[in-house]
């Protein structure tokens, strides 16, 4: 009884650490896909695999060769072996039985057999693997069972051929999202562009040559091509006339960019940005043209300033600037700013006399004489006189990041909608289905629940709910995003992806067709090897700022690990389902050419992959208490990403062989690199505290506790991945480290650097204290203040 207890126990452990190595992958190193057509050769593939028709036909040929190779006698046998070989090249999972997950590595020629099977192949069939593999090792281990099945083998028995096809836990759920035990839907990301400074927009000019551009806060915009290569040149340069500062809650500054939907004919786009004269500030929409002698730079004398609202604040500015199916522009402005809208009566938000608070919709088009900009005739308060005729929808806090639905790719459904994620004040955070005349419900409600309790209770305000809201406890800054409809992954079609700029979250929303209810899902970064491709990461700074969408429909989101509209560190990120994408061939672009005056600068990835067991929610460093560009309250230290460690060459727990050579990566830890840092904690303390020792120079050392602080242990805790600094301990309350030298004394951080060298000190080496002044930190994953 307890013996067959413990072996259920161990069974189901097993199980478990297998649901978390899964790892569909083909010989190309990227995701399986469902072909466009069922495979004539390989068949049992036809629903999932890593075979295009294409590719089925070539291995149909080869087979074909064989046969006319191969002794008939022994073909009589053996064709079925062939057959099963062959085609494991079309199982989603032939990275693996071709011990193919490194890509530094040679392939295996001939699939991992389970022993069983190849004691079958050996036994009948062994002078087949001549024909099938030119592995001259192989070949001389055709006259001993034993070492032709071990070179055969996989070390991951479980992944061997054929008892993958009837594993339940590899094939239970593949072609789908993978989730987590507590539902996170596990995603990965790739490294577009970086060394941005809040990058608050990334547009594309629907004008066919798949350029994308990017907005910093700080005024400019820069030009990307398809090949993800910047032009060395701005496209815009406004910096001078932009209103914005370094400080990190400054929400002021470039917030928006649309270009006209017919641009490639008339070369028109529109920004969105801050302006202010001594206390006076306001926020000014203008047109411009791009320069008639090189399409990749603005005529920054074309300015013409389409429309002006003052601000009684500094926050809450609004800033996105989208054109509709319509052809129309629509522009989504704060409240005003403060806190409660405290403007009038009712607020901004809920005067239709105001512009602030407000979703606004104009015609730009035929303005070249007369008014800059007309109303369309169907915007719902034309003709009411206590109205602007400006307005579309009404009753927004501040809406930060809108986004139109493209629609299904195939039956067009849900196209046009409007998507908003309006930022709440003091509980919760929403997105809207904005829809014309609609009021959202500011500042008499914020999500779902009252915020001024007299005006909630008023019958005429005939509020909009939003889809959904989530509490402060989650975010307490909401990044709207975009509905999937790209072509290149297909289970993300429909699903509605948003973030949260203080917590770091990443979600989703699904819509149900039959009761229209939204289900919400959290995104986390792959765990174990779900994001083990190359070119993939699975981690991003925290502060996500906006998301993006490019010509082809794939989606993007930016972020940073430095809120403040003069420090590089923003990222753009392309988000990446690792369980499934659309055939090879099936999303091909071909970008109309582009002539370039400017010199390129390429594209370098800095970002890495980081080996960790578990799936992450979110990025574990701490949120400020502001949103930068959008909330104006005092803000923490700003930080760093997740830590990033170099990406190891070899797979733990997994030994490279079968069918190759037998070199095999080493299994020592890697160096670590100058700056890393370790806890060194006296038996019987937990995690997260003990004395600080630092890496540089080719060796570990303490550091001394003169000026070390809060803000100091703030960038060791991150390091270590803790979200939190809970003190900064001193006189060797961890013990001495008198084994080691004193590397680092006087020590002075703002917070925001990634290692200690990068913080102010004495120089390496050089202190004057001793070992009783060794610093230490206490750490904590929970929030202290909570």
């Amino acid at each position: 009884g307890a013996g067959a207890g413990a072996g259920a126990l161990l069974a189901l452990l097993a199980l478990r650490a297998l649901g978390a190595s899964a790892h569909p992958q083909c010989l190309d190193f990227r995701p399986p896909f469902r072909p466009p057509q069922p495979l004539r050769f390989c068949s049992q593939y036809s629903a999932f695999g890593c075979c295009a028709p294409e590719h089925d036909a070539a291995l149909a040929r080869r087979f074909g060769a064989l046969a006319a190779r191969v002794d008939p006698a022994l073909w009589a046998e053996c064709a079925g072996y062939a057959l099963d070989l062959l085609c494991q090249e079309c199982s989603p999972y032939a990275a693996h039985l071709y011990d193919a997950e490194d890509p530094a590595t040679p392939l295996r020629t001939v699939p991992g057999l389970c022993e069983d099977y190849c004691q079958d192949v050996w036994q009948t069939c062994r002078g087949l693997l001549r024909h099938l593999s030119p592995d001259r090792e192989l070949w001389a281990l055709e006259g001993n069972r034993a070492k032709f099945c071990r070179y055969l083998s996989l070390d991951d028995a479980d992944y061997c051929f054929p008892r993958l096809l009837v594993n339940e836990n590899l094939n239970s759920n593949l072609g789908r999202v993978v989730a987590d035990a507590k539902g996170c839907l596990q995603l990965c990301l790739e490294e577009v562009a970086n060394g941005l400074r809040n990058p608050v927009a990334m547009v594309h000019a629907r004008d066919g040559t798949h350029r994308f551009f990017v907005a910093e806060q700080l005024g400019l915009v820069w030009a990307y091509l398809p090949d993800r290569s910047r032009l060395e040149k701005p496209f815009l340069n406004i910096s001078r006339a932009v209103l914005t500062s370094p400080w990190e809650g400054d929400e002021r500054g470039f917030l928006g960019l649309a270009f006209h939907p017919r641009f490639r004919h008339n070369g028109k786009l529109y920004v969105y940005y801050s302006v202010g004269v001594g206390f006076l500030e306001w926020i000014r929409i203008s047109e411009f043209r791009v320069s008639q002698d090189d399409v990749n730079t603005v005529d920054h004398d074309s300015e013409r300033i389409i429309l002006e609202i003052e601000e009684p604040a500094s926050n809450h500015n609004g800033g996105q600037l989208l054109f509709g199916d319509d052809g129309y522009l629509y522009i989504f402005t704060g409240d005003g700013g403060m806190a409660g809208d405290p403007f009038g009566k009712f607020g901004n938000a809920q005067n239709k006399s105001a512009l602030l608070g407000k979703v606004l919709r104009i015609d730009v088009d035929r303005n070249e004489r007369g008014p800059l900009y007309h109303i369309p005739p169907d915007n719902p308060f034309v003709g009411d006189p206590a109205a602007r005729p400006e307005v579309y929808a009404f009753g927004v806090r501040n809406m930060w990041r809108c986004s139109f639905d493209r629609g299904d790719p195939a039956s067009g459904a849900g196209r046009g909608r409007l998507f908003c994620g309006d930022v709440g004040q003091n509980k919760f955070e929403e997105v809207d289905l904005v829809e014309r005349g609609r009021n959202y419900g500011w500042r008499a409600r914020e999500g779902f629940e009252c915020y001024d309790r007299k005006l909630c209770a008023n019958t005429s305000l005939d509020d909009v709910l939003p889809i959904f809201a989530y509490p402060h406890k989650m975010g307490k800054s909401v990044t709207g995003g975009y509905v999937y409809r790209g072509c290149e992954y297909p289970n993300l079609n429909g699903l509605y992806i948003f973030g949260d700029f203080m917590s770091g979250r990443l979600m989703s929303l699904r819509e149900n067709l039959g009761t229209g209810q939204w289900r919400y899902s959290e995104i986390c970064m792959g765990r174990g090897q779900t994001c083990a491709f190359p070119g993939l990461i699975n981690n991003y700074y925290p502060h996500i700022i906006s998301f993006a969408e490019d010509e082809a429909g794939e989606l993007y989101f930016m972020s940073t690990g430095v809120p403040s509209a003069t420090v590089a560190r923003g990222v753009v990120y392309k988000v990446i389902d690792p369980s499934r994408r659309a055939p090879p061939g099936k999303c091909q672009i071909q970008p109309a050419r582009v002539r370039v005056r400017s010199r390129l600068v390429p594209f370098v990835p800095k970002e890495k992959f980081i080996r960790r067991t578990e799936s992450t929610p979110r990025p574990t460093t701490r949120a400020p208490t502001t949103k930068a560009p959008r909330r104006s309250r005092p803000t923490a230290a700003p930080l760093a990403p997740t830590p990033r460690t170099a990406r190891p060459t070899g797979r733990p727990g997994r030994r490279r062989g079968g069918g190759r050579r037998r070199g095999r990566p080493g299994t020592a830890d890697p160096a670590p690199s100058n700056g890393a840092v370790r806890l060194v904690r006296p038996a019987g303390l937990s995690p997260g505290r003990g004395r600080v020792e630092v890496f540089a120079g080719g060796r570990w050392g303490t550091v001394c506790d003169d000026a070390w602080d809060i803000k100091a242990a703030t960038v060791v805790c991150r390091q270590l991945g803790f979200a939190y600094a809970v003190r900064a301990a001193k006189r060797a309350e961890f013990g001495e480290g008198r084994a080691l030298p004193i590397l680092l004394d006087d020590v002075r951080c703002a917070g925001s650097e990634r290692n200690l060298l990068e913080c102010a000190h004495a120089g390496l080496g050089s202190h004057n204290c001793g070992h009783q002044e060794d610093a230490g930190v206490v750490c904590s994953r929970e929030d202290p203040d909570l």
